[in-house]
């Protein structure tokens, strides 16, 4: 099954990230999954209480999880990230349908498997960082709400 496009939401919508792990694409654009909410219950590899980005289905209408849309070189480049997502003991990669100004575009997407899923979890303020920097392709208001995401780091005395 050929696909030429990957949906980040979390840390890879960094750009500079994307670069550091190899992953080559011809143009970003933004996009949104509809029907979907993003959550930070994903567990993180050898580290207790933290969390990385996950989705998961919309408990309300008209949710949906914004994020960066890569047009990747080939159809193979995909494979380059599966090693950093853990694929397919941490996450699964399912091809999804995501809206762009361009119309709708199938593309791949990785989900955490549910038994890397938890509750009570929060991200790292540097990890929360790498979303942050995706706010060229955010609504304002998609943005605001990422900034005031609770991080394990808030809570720590300096």
């Amino acid at each position: 099954m050929q696909c030429d496009y990957y949906f980040a939401y979390g840390s890879n919508m960094n750009p500079a990230r994307m670069a550091v792990r190899g992953m080559r694409y011809r143009q970003s654009l933004r996009a949104q999954l509809p029907g979907w909410q993003l959550a930070f219950n994903k567990r993180a590899h050898g580290k207790e209480g933290i969390a990385y980005a996950n989705i998961v289905s919309a408990e309300h209408d008209g949710a949906a999880v914004q994020g960066v849309l890569y047009q990747l070189w080939d159809h193979r480049e995909i494979e380059r990230m599966d090693p950093f997502e853990g694929h397919p003991v941490r996450y699964r990669r399912e091809r999804l349908a995501v809206q762009t100004d361009v119309g709708e575009l199938h593309t791949w997407v990785y989900i955490a498997n549910t038994e890397w899923q938890s509750d009570d979890l929060r991200p790292e303020r540097w990890y929360l960082n790498h979303l942050l920097s995706g706010r060229p392709w955010l609504s304002a208001d998609y943005y605001r709400r990422l900034l005031a995401t609770a991080c394990v780091d808030d809570c720590q005395p300096r």
